[in-house]
């Protein structure tokens, strides 16, 4: 199985985003720091497969899993819909919440609930998404094209690895559901408190990639759904390519300045990964 770095580990240098999406780091976190003390790409970690030395022409994809390769924008619907009937309030639908969607999400859970979300509640309130969610999963699919493009990955000789905000201790089992497991070199799901923003667990995916894999950052491209990957992608100077996969309307992920694509193939030659 994969294995994950449960230690974020900041890179240098965060690049601006140009347009509207702006990330920051939380509090608690530098810009800078000290590389983590891991063994080099070429020495044996225990539980960690033997990997082959970085290849100058070997490209890295960092997928998204929610709304990118997991087709599940109709599922986070129906568990908003579950908190919003425990709390009280009237069901939403799909248009509403592509339009108010936003990360930190307890912001957004604040404009569709019109009102300020204490700490307290916001526990809850997520608790009662996650519940939502799961009672949701027998519905869940995978992208259409998703085998595709994960095939002509590594048949370009290509890495992937799994990024997703997604709790990781459920992430891992519906992942190897589905079959995927091995195909990623890394999966990395949230640990901790949810809702908020990416860049500090891309900043912890991508220095796992780089001293395990020897993953070169110039060679690596993140391909997800939301101006959130794209601001992760920015904080750590990659690559990114966004797919149109509903969480936001096109024209917010247009405004991010980097390249859009309609379906995860055609993502992929963006990405000048044929």
């Amino acid at each position: 199985m994969p294995v994950v770095l449960p230690v974020p580990v900041v890179l240098p240098v965060p690049v601006v985003l140009p347009g509207p999406v702006a990330c920051s780091v939380p509090s608690g976190m530098t810009s800078t720091g000290s590389p983590l003390d891991l063994p080099a790409p070429d020495v044996a970690v225990p539980g960690v497969a033997s990997r082959p030395a970085a290849d100058d022409h070997r490209n890295h994809v960092v997928w998204d899993w929610n709304g990118t390769l997991f087709d599940d924008h109709h599922l986070v619907v129906d568990a908003l819909n579950h908190v919003l009937d425990d709390v009280g309030l009237p069901p939403t639908d799909a248009a509403t919440y592509q339009r108010l969607y936003t990360r930190p999400v307890h912001v957004f859970y604040e404009r569709v609930f019109g009102r300020p979300i204490d700490a307290i509640e916001w526990a809850r309130v997520d608790d009662l998404f996650h519940v939502g969610y799961k009672l949701a999963l027998q519905h869940a699919a995978l992208a259409v094209d998703a085998h595709e493009v994960l095939d002509r990955v590594e048949a370009g000789g290509h890495t992937q690895s799994l990024l997703s905000m997604y709790r990781h201790e459920e992430l891992v089992p519906l992942v190897d559901r589905f079959g995927l497991a091995e195909r990623f070199t890394m999966i990395d799901g949230l640990r901790g408190a949810g809702g908020g923003q990416k860049a500090p667990e891309m900043e912890a995916h991508l220095a796992g990639l780089v001293h395990l894999e020897g993953a070169d950052p110039a060679r690596i491209v993140v391909i997800g759904d939301a101006l959130d990957d794209a601001a992760a992608a920015s904080h750590v100077g990659v690559r990114c390519v966004l797919y149109d996969g509903g969480s936001h309307p096109r024209a917010e992920l247009e405004a991010t300045g980097v390249p859009v694509a309609s379906s995860l193939t055609e993502a992929l030659r963006t990405a000048g990964l044929h």
